[in-house]
């Protein structure tokens, strides 16, 4: 039986909002029906049900049946919403300005990236030295349907060759194809079948790229333990491409660049997203072989720069917060290293330019900048614009000029150029966006944890909101793989924000915030430690009076995706809204889909013991869904060829959800079609799905009319 459940909520008054007069519109939501298969894994002698396994081929034709009519029941509901087209039309306006990149040179050009506001990708522009300006790619026209995108480009270190790589239907596989800078001719053959993979140049003979055994049909699963690096010779067939590193070797992740002054290769090789091995080739001596230098996976590790035989490089062995080393080649084994830049309190990042190197703060999110020359000498403290997130200052050894982007939440991303010498900066390339910053603010606070642990958040909203707890707020994380979430502007954040929304991020343990112990402290059987540090952060903005139940949602995207299902099947009273995104939703077969496996290191799996399954168990969104619970109102979205977070993950959590829902709230899953995990999303799309969440969250939070 297909399962029908009348919508009719209270029209509600919030803050730049209107009440309705007219009577409910009828939001009746059909669901289609979906079936279920008896299907039955065994885990250490523990039967678990697995109903809806078939909807993990996406590629089958039951699977696309069932993709078409759910997404006609998200799109006819989201067709009803009044306002949906009056968000659409403020943030294609708030969209639509020029957006222009840091330019960096190569060979006698110099290029950049420019779109001109609502182009679907941004074009990849080159000037020459009399200053006449040329497009020399532009993904636009790569596809006719736009889901084609540039995936990564490396010029030779004379500029006179590039490889660039293109995504198709946003999936991680790419293509990557050789052109001929100054002329744009096509140079030999279409490299096929990479991924997760970096292009890097030695010489102009040809460069290295990383790549699996492709599996082959609707297969699901590649062989994602074994990880090779190739060597392509310019005008040669891909066939002939030699091994470099994994033939022998297992691991999931390798990756190979050769250095600036081109002597050396270097190799990372990991087993899962945390910790590596490190090593490297002379490629001076064509008979030489490869050496180890980092022989565990206990640290990450990366070279940041050589000269000679000097070598210098971050890690976080002996260094949770991450340090930057130097050795000789003669002797290279950890426990010669020297500090250059030694550890502290604060977690580290690294790059190079202009002669320089430069260190990267994080302090509480928020970034502040060292300069050092090459003997360890500080050179300055880098004074930046303002409170928020600075990235940049990289760039060739000879460059008189680096530049570097700032950013927070209330400040679209802004370019600087600056001097390395003087230490001057100066406005590169502002935004003209039409928002007025100056009308809200941001304010970071620290709340607590369930166990105690001071958690910063950062509340941004506009200036004069009254705390009277029915400001609609959207609460955003990620508490995962060591990745930070440091401020930044958004344009749909904005629109959020001029409608009155609050939008709150916490910086949750698991991710990369304050180094590798935070990191570890969500992980595998902590990872409860990230779910209540989210549940805290809900309840820290209802108590603060920013926001209430009734106008909270959650969000969160891949591994965030799979907070929100863990929190909102934890704590399903505590939100009015969620808003899961391409989620890890299974957690017993997460690591049996394409680069799942790869994930260990943070999840474990529930093959490594009984008590890691029933951990697992205890939270995989999928596996607690209660029926006769009162969920609240849930948009799932995910890419139909998902090929990173398979969307099986989402379609099995957004069947059982539409199972066992009780009450008014609706259970949509919007299904992006010929889409992948996100990356090289067009412009369309991206804002399409935006306009959708919004006019979903404010609908189900009672709101029926916004002020114009």
């Amino acid at each position: 039986m297909k399962k029908i459940i009348p919508i009719a909520l209270i029209a509600l008054s919030v803050f730049s909002c209107k009440e309705d007069p007219k009577p409910e519109l009828d939001m009746t939501v059909n669901y289609p029906e979906t079936k279920k298969v008896d299907t039955v894994d065994v885990y250490f002698g523990d039967s678990i049900q697995d109903p809806y396994r078939w909807l993990e081929d996406d590629n089958s034709e039951e699977t696309k049946a069932w993709v078409k009519a759910q997404n006609e029941v998200t799109f006819g509901y989201l067709d009803k919403i009044p306002f949906r087209k009056q968000i659409k039309e403020r943030l294609e306006k708030l969209w639509n300005y020029e957006k222009i990149s840091a330019p960096f040179k190569e060979g006698n050009y110099t290029y950049f990236y420019k779109n001109d506001g609502l182009q679907n990708q941004s074009v990849l522009y080159r000037k020459d030295k009399n200053g006449k300006e040329e497009v020399f790619l532009d993904p636009n026209t790569f596809s006719k349907d736009g889901t084609t995108s540039l995936g990564g480009i490396d010029f030779s270190k004379d500029g006179s060759l590039v490889a660039y790589a293109i995504s198709e239907g946003g999936s991680d596989w790419r293509k990557v194809i050789v052109l001929n800078a100054v002329t744009k001719e096509v140079i030999g053959e279409t490299i096929v079948d990479v991924k997760f993979s970096g292009i890097s140049w030695y010489k102009n003979e040809g460069f290295y790229y990383s790549s699996y055994d492709k599996p082959k049909g609707s297969e699901l699963s590649a062989k994602t333990d074994q990880h090779k690096l190739y060597f392509h010779k310019l005008n040669t067939s891909q066939k002939e491409d030699k091994v470099i590193f994994g033939l022998n070797e297992k691991r999931r992740y390798v990756g190979g660049y050769v250095t600036y002054d081109e002597n050396y290769l270097i190799i990372s090789a990991s087993t899962s997203t945390s910790g590596n091995e490190l090593y490297y080739k002379d490629l001076s001596n064509p008979t030489s072989k490869i050496i180890n230098i980092v022989n565990n996976f206990d640290s990450d590790n990366g070279v940041v720069d050589n000269v000679g035989t000097k070598f210098y490089v971050s890690t976080n062995y002996n260094a949770p917060n991450k340090r930057v080393v130097t050795f000789d080649l003669a002797n290279p084994k950890m426990e010669n290293w020297v500090d250059f830049i030694p550890e502290t309190e604060n977690v580290l990042s690294v790059s190079t330019g202009g002669g320089f190197i430069f260190a990267d703060y994080i302090k509480d999110a928020v970034s502040f900048i060292k300069q050092y020359d090459y003997n360890g000498k500080l050179v300055r403290d880098i004074k930046l614009p303002g409170i928020g997130s600075a990235g940049g200052f990289d760039g060739k050894k000879e460059e008189t000029t680096l530049y570097y982007s700032f950013t927070n939440y209330t400040t679209p991303g802004t370019i600087y150029s600056y001097d390395p010498k003087t230490g001057a900066s100066k406005v590169y390339e502002k935004p003209k966006v039409d928002f007025k910053s100056e009308d809200y603010e941001s304010k970071q606070v620290f709340y607590t944890s369930k166990d105690g642990t001071k958690i910063p958040i950062i509340i941004t909203y506009k200036k004069g909101t009254e705390l009277n707890g029915k400001n609609p707020t959207i609460l955003y994380a990620y508490g995962g793989f060591n990745i930070s979430l440091t401020p930044s502007f958004s344009i749909a954040n904005a629109v959020w924000m001029e409608n009155g929304g609050v939008y709150a991020v916490a910086n949750l343990r698991g991710g990369g915030e304050y180094g590798k112990k935070w990191h570890d402290a969500g992980t595998q059987m902590k990872k409860q430690n990230v779910f209540d540090d989210f549940i805290a952060a809900a309840e820290f903005l209802i108590q603060e009076k920013y926001t209430s139940s009734d106008y909270l949602a959650i969000k969160g995207g891949s591994n965030g995706g799979l907070l929100v299902g863990a929190t909102m099947t934890q704590r399903p009273d505590l939100m009015k809204v969620a808003l899961p995104a391409v989620g890890v939703m299974d957690m017993l077969r997460y690591h049996t889909f394409t680069a799942g496996a790869g994930w260990a290191y943070d999840y474990g799996t529930a093959e490594d013991s009984k008590e890691m399954l029933n951990y697992l168990k205890g939270y995989s969104p999928v596996h607690n869904v209660k029926a006769g619970t009162k969920y609240p109102a849930t948009m799932v979205t995910t890419g139909d060829h998902d090929d990173r977070v398979v969307p099986a993950h989402s379609f099995k959590f957004a069947a059982e959800l539409q199972a066992k829902q009780t009450g008014p709230n609706p259970t949509l899953i919007r299904i992006d079609v010929n889409a992948g995990h996100g990356a090289g999303k067009s412009t369309e799309a991206i804002i399409n799905e935006q306009v959708d969440i919004q006019a979903f969250t404010l609908y189900n939070m009672g709101v029926r009319e916004l002020k114009k």
